[in-house]
């Protein structure tokens, strides 16, 4: 009885621990293969406060935004 909840308890935390790093790997291909945000709607982002974006700055933004992925 005490062994079968034993089993139960390390299957439980191996399949939670696999999965989060599944999941992760998963999400990190996923957000590699389509990013979030692209250079046009960096331009768009910053025409619609005013500014028209310079080349220099949109790669700035564009590599900060990487930076964190």
């Amino acid at each position: 009885m005490l062994r079968d909840i034993l089993y139960l308890l390390i299957g439980l935390i191996v399949g939670g621990v696999s999965g989060f790093f599944i999941a992760r790997t998963y999400m990190k291909k996923y957000l590699k293969k389509n990013p979030p945000i692209n250079e046009q709607m960096i331009k768009a982002m910053m025409s619609g406060m005013g500014r028209t974006p310079s080349q220099k700055q949109v790669n700035q933004m564009m590599k900060q935004m990487n930076k964190f992925m």
